[in-house]
């Protein structure tokens, strides 16, 4: 199972010049033959006000350790990539079950489900 996972992966550039080692999060599980997974980016800026679709993962949350983030950080879930899994580079941990939920209520609005 992948979904759920903080993992490290080359993450592109919004303008593709260049790319650096993030942590994301994959939002499915592998998909089709290739074993592709959609990630979301991990940022450690903290907006003064975040998006919507912005899930703040603090370092007091009890749920923290699990993540394997060493800071607090931003998941922006507007924030989307597809690559096959073999672009993982390390496995940092986990969302924790409330955090998972918090994802799909960001999602829902991101993609105006609700």
């Amino acid at each position: 199972m992948t979904k759920h996972k903080v993992v490290l992966i080359q993450f592109p550039f919004d303008d593709l010049s260049s790319s650096k080692v993030r942590p994301a999060v994959c939002l499915t599980d592998l998909i089709g033959p290739h074993d592709h997974i959609i990630l979301a980016f991990i940022t450690s800026r903290i907006p003064a006000s975040p998006l919507k679709t912005d899930l703040v993962i603090d370092s007091s949350d009890p749920d923290f350790t699990s993540t394997g983030l060493r800071v607090s950080s931003t998941l922006q879930l507007h924030r989307m990539m597809t690559v096959t899994k073999s672009l993982l580079r390390r496995e940092l941990g986990s969302l924790s079950p409330a955090m998972q939920i918090q994802v799909q209520d960001r999602l829902y609005k991101l993609f105006d489900l609700n």
